[in-house]
């Protein structure tokens, strides 16, 4: 199992980077970037609604349940715990 961040898809369907959302948001264009790359372990809630607010969607817009981590995450994650 493994929850899959769709944060790099709706950056391109409503037109922001990063970093315009990190300032958005006001959390750090690196944090974020660890969101979009879904490597964080965990996402506070308070942020999750800042992120919703700001692309004007909603919280399963982001995130999506998979059966099977991407390939390569679940490598990456492993070796960092």
């Amino acid at each position: 199992m493994a929850i899959v961040i769709r944060l790099d898809r709706m950056l391109v369907e409503r037109k922001l980077t990063l970093t315009e959302l990190a300032e958005r948001v006001g959390i750090t264009v690196a944090n974020l970037s660890i969101l979009k790359t879904g490597k964080a372990k965990a996402v506070k809630l308070a942020t999750l609604d800042a992120i919703c607010r700001e692309l004007d969607c909603q919280p399963g817009d982001l995130l999506e349940h998979a059966d099977h981590p991407p390939r390569g995450r679940d490598e990456d994650q492993s070796a960092a715990g």
